[in-house]
């Protein structure tokens, strides 16, 4: 399905450094909660992913990553997940979480 230039531009894809990542023990799924910074505009969110395999809390903390901002809240338990992160599956399935490969200032949006 093609969809128009201006369809795309509705989707609201941000850039975000985690700063935060715990585990999510009450998911039905293995999952982390992650806090993320977007910038002073939009603000610290927060969502779960479940990214388990691959990655630790650790490993999370400081990575930026792009994420859907504009969908709304998802409640998820107990946990109200406020934007989507954005991955590939990997051979495995497991998710690769979608990363600038330089720097850029937190809130970016991609074009």
């Amino acid at each position: 399905m093609n969809i128009t230039y201006d369809e795309f531009e509705n989707v609201d894809i941000r850039v975000g450094t985690i700063i935060d990542a715990q585990p999510f023990p009450e998911a039905r799924r293995p999952a982390f909660k992650l806090f993320i910074d977007f910038g002073e505009v939009i603000g610290i969110k927060k969502t779960s992913a479940q990214v388990t395999v691959l990655y630790t809390p650790e490993t999370l903390i400081g990575r930026q990553v792009a994420a859907v901002v504009n969908f709304p809240p998802k409640q998820i338990g107990k946990f109200m997940s406020e934007v989507l992160v954005l991955g590939f599956p990997d051979e495995a399935g497991n998710v690769v979480l979608v990363s600038p490969t330089h720097a850029v200032p937190n809130g970016g949006k991609l074009f």
